[in-house]
């Protein structure tokens, strides 16, 4: 899915891809979710009586799970660690990993105390039960890392306490690496990056098969192949498990998508949180790219801060030796990083460098309910394609954002009144702070994933002016007289408001030459002498500084005076 920031910069890429990357998916025990399902699942496990489901059984059960992960851990060779709250469990896992060799199968289980369903009996006096509770408790839970031939690094975090419920997370571009190497592909691969490859096509290829429908396939293979024979069997053995016909079944929690641009430096380079991957060619030149295209739609889309984190290296130039040797590698180098992410809810649009030249825009997904096209591992090919699309967008809305444009009548028309339908709308009136709030409000949404109503509009306002003043009738108001001018949309009888994206262009470009051309400029022309030159002179302070000496020029050949010369 093509858009407009990769074009523009598609003379600086080396190549691009899109790849899913963290995926979490759900493992529940469908009986175990209810009171009653519970109860029939018990008399499967214990010759058809609930006579010992009680408080004291039900912990006996995780105090049986933990003893047999400490016992099968010792005799096995394998590392059982108890983490601390706070302890970050993905590192020691990596640090685990950098300084032993791992084959196939679990090689470190980790645990910790988190939240989890914990069911609650109560007896009446004659011994019969009067209620199930689910509680949400904390309680230790066991991350399995497991090593698999086909995914790589697979984490499997169960639940010790009945119905033993679990969380799956993989790593798409683990999965692609795994593909890769099958392949006999050649890459290099920083982190969770690749920044060179022999074979882009077929790389891309490997990252492809993610979003089709054969995903499902092997999604579901890797879960069947690990959660039964490798944690579960804590809990129940093989002849629990087939006896009290225990099954689970997966939904999807989270994914990412993450698409990348890579900038060209000598070699080929190629690169749910499903990513998009832009190759440049030189390192220096993708951060100024990035650089200032962050700088500039910062303020645009309502980004309070940048988040950069400061490396210690200096990305590489044409002036260094580059090595034409190629191979699966791991790197770590350590350069600056500008993370620019925007919040909807529970989805995130996220853009930032990694490696060398590799610039990533990200779609993540925190929780799939959002997306409202089902939660099922059946439903995952449409859960990417909506990744996808929300990655494209957020791609383009930066571009426009970045980049504004406006035709040579705009200025004329936008004053003049409009025709929406069969109802007459006022104009646009650039100079009442009113209309300017309103315009900045729709541009900081432009991207949305779903749009916005006209409630979430308001609140916007609210928020960048700081009156509360404003209300959902006016915002109603400022949205129509928006449509009459074609700078917002509004698909069939949906209540949700989108900015498409040469309207975005057009905001940008008026509020720019408004707030950031004319008014500087004027206010500059007051004082017909510049006074000392501040320590910190960009270009764009020098740009201004020309322009107003040129206008200085210009208003008095027109004969035009400011109030400070004519003073």
């Amino acid at each position: 899915m093509a858009d407009d920031f990769s074009e523009r910069y598609g003379d600086l890429l080396a190549g691009s891809y899109d790849c899913v990357d963290r995926i979490v998916l759900k493992a529940y025990f469908p009986l175990g979710c209810r009171p009653g399902g519970l109860r029939c699942w018990w008399r499967r496990l214990h010759g058809g009586s609930d006579d010992q489901l009680d408080d004291t059984r039900l912990m006996r059960m995780a105090g049986r799970f933990a003893r047999r992960v400490k016992a099968w851990g010792e005799s096995a060779g394998v590392p059982v660690i108890y983490c601390k709250a706070g302890q970050r469990k993905h590192r020691i896992a990596g640090e685990y990993l950098a300084t032993h060799e791992v084959g196939t199968g679990v090689f470190l289980v980790l645990a910790a105390k988190a939240p989890a369903p914990v069911w609650k009996v109560k007896r009446s006096p004659a011994g019969n039960i009067t209620n199930l509770e689910k509680r949400i408790e904390y309680v230790n839970h066991y991350s399995f890392h497991i090593m698999d031939p086909d995914w790589g690094h697979v984490t499997i975090k169960m639940s010790g306490h009945p119905p033993f419920g679990a969380q799956i997370m993989l790593n798409g571009h683990e999965y692609v690496a795994c593909q890769a190497r099958k392949a006999g592909i050649p890459f290099a691969k920083d982190g969770n990056c690749f920044t060179a490859v022999a074979d882009p096509a077929g790389l891309a290829q490997c990252a492809d098969a993610l979003s089709q429908d054969a995903a499902i396939g092997r999604l579901s293979r890797v879960c069947q192949r690990w959660i039964y024979s490798a944690c579960l069997c804590f809990a129940l053995d093989s002849g629990e498990q087939q006896r009290s016909r225990f099954g689970y079944e997966f939904s999807v929690y989270q994914v990412e998508y993450s698409r990348n641009l890579i900038f060209r430096s000598g070699l080929s380079v190629y690169q749910v949180e499903y990513s998009r991957n832009l190759i440049f060619r030189s390192g220096p030149q993708m951060e100024k790219v990035f650089d200032l295209a962050a700088d500039r739609t910062r303020s645009r889309l309502d980004v309070p801060a940048l988040r950069t984190i400061f490396g210690a290296y200096a990305r590489p130039h044409r002036g260094r030796r580059a090595s034409s040797h190629m191979e699966a590698a791991i790197e770590t180098p350590a350069y600056d990083l500008t993370i620019f992410k925007v919040h909807f809810g529970r989805l995130t649009a996220k853009a930032y460098t990694k490696g060398e030249r590799v610039l990533r825009f990200e779609a993540i997904a925190h929780n799939t309910a959002e997306l409202r096209c089902g939660r099922v591992l059946e439903k995952f090919p449409q859960i990417v394609t909506r990744l996808a699309g929300m990655a494209a967008r957020f791609c383009t809305a930066l571009d426009c954002v970045d980049t504004g444009f406006i035709t040579s009548d705009v200025l004329d028309e936008l004053p003049a009144p409009s025709q929406l339908g069969a109802s007459r709308t006022g104009g646009i009136d650039l100079n009442k702070p009113r209309t300017r709030a309103v315009l900045s409000a729709a541009l900081a949404l432009t991207a949305a994933p779903r749009g916005f109503t006209v409630a979430e509009f308001t609140a916007k306002v609210q928020m960048m002016t700081g009156q509360a003043s404003y209300t959902t009738r006016q915002a109603a108001y400022d949205l129509r007289k928006l449509r009459g001018k074609h700078l917002t949309d509004k698909p069939g009888r949906s209540r949700r408001y989108y900015i498409p994206p040469d309207a975005a262009r057009t905001i940008t470009a008026l509020l720019t030459l408004r707030d950031q051309v004319i008014a500087p400029i004027l206010a500059g022309l007051r004082s017909p002498r510049m006074g000392r030159k501040p320590k910190a002179w960009t270009a764009v302070d020098r740009d201004y500084e020309q322009l107003r000496i040129g206008m200085q020029t210009l208003f008095d050949d027109l004969g035009l005076e400011t109030m400070a010369t004519a003073a």
